[in-house]
This record gives C-alpha cells, sequence and structure tokens, in this order.
C-alpha cells in the first residue's frame, strides 16, 4: 500500500536526526508529490502566547494565511477542537478562509505532543470529496512520528 511505503520513508528521514524545519518540509515535499489529491500541504504550528497558528513548512501555491487566529477557518477551529476535520466541499462552510479558488475540499489533522495540540498538518484539494477516513488515519501516523521525532 502507498501509505506504508510513505510511513517508512518519513520515519527514516526523521530518525536519521535533521533539523524540525528540515522534517516538515520532507513531509510536505513528499505527500504533495506522491499523492495525486493533496495540491497544498503545510504544517501550522501553535503560538500559544498569540493564541494563533503559524505556517512553518508547505508546498503549494504560495498563500497569504501564515498567520491564523485560534478558531478562524478550519485550521483554527482544529486548534481549539484537537479534532480530525474533513471538509467536503469548502464553499459549504461558513467559516471557511479561502486560500485559492482552486481549493474544493481540505483536512486538517491535530499534532499532540504529550497529549497537547501543539499544530496540525493541513491539505487542501482541487477536487471535492477528495479525503477519507483513510487519509486522516494516515494523517494521524504521519504525526505522531513527527511528535517522536521532531519534537
Amino acid at each position: 500500500m502507498k501509505f506504508d511505503s510513505l510511513l517508512n520513508s518519513i520515519e527514516k528521514k526523521l530518525s536519521s536526526g535533521v533539523s524540525q524545519t528540515e522534517g516538515l518540509q520532507f513531509i510536505c515535499q513528499l505527500l504533495f508529490d506522491r499523492i495525486d489529491h493533496y495540491d497544498w500541504v503545510g504544517y501550522y504550528l501553535h503560538n500559544a502566547e498569540k493564541k494563533e497558528l503559524v505556517l512553518k513548512a508547505y508546498v503549494g501555491k504560495p498563500t497569504e494565511h501564515t498567520h491564523i487566529p485560534f478558531g478562524k477557518g478550519i485550521c483554527g477551529q482544529v486548534a481549539l477542537s484537537n479534532q480530525n476535520f474533513i471538509v467536503d466541499d469548502v464553499n459549504a462552510q461558513d467559516n471557511y478562509i479561502a486560500c485559492s479558488l482552486d481549493v474544493k475540499s481540505e483536512i486538517v489533522i491535530p499534532l499532540f505532543v504529550s497529549e497537547n495540540n501543539i499544530g496540525q498538518i493541513d491539505i487542501d484539494s482541487n477536487r471535492l470529496q477528495a479525503f477519507s477516513k483513510k487519509d486522516a488515519v494516515f494523517l494521524s501516523k504521519v504525526n505522531q512520528l513527527v511528535s517522536l521525532h521532531l519534537f
């Protein structure tokens, strides 16, 4: 299965002693390159003092959303809810922050370190209903590797 192979590649890279920035960028690039429906991949980390998310690594079209207040948009909601969020159609969401007119669906998976939500992986797709439970399970495993090796 493709996901298992990607997890192996990620674990190998992260366990090699890479920096946090290099590790996050590697994951973004790998997922962007290898999964057809992942059209933008990024990691946001919490700035708890300012109660905002800060974009730390991404691959895809540039975004102006480098700082997102907790509660704003899908990412901001996940920062507060600590729950996975799959959006089949971003146009149906009241609290969606448009990054590109091409984006049709989104998945956001929180990143936990010692049971604390410290960030998230955010992925956009230019297809409607692009993400499934399999994506959520896979990305949760990716984040477990990130937590283990980079924090």
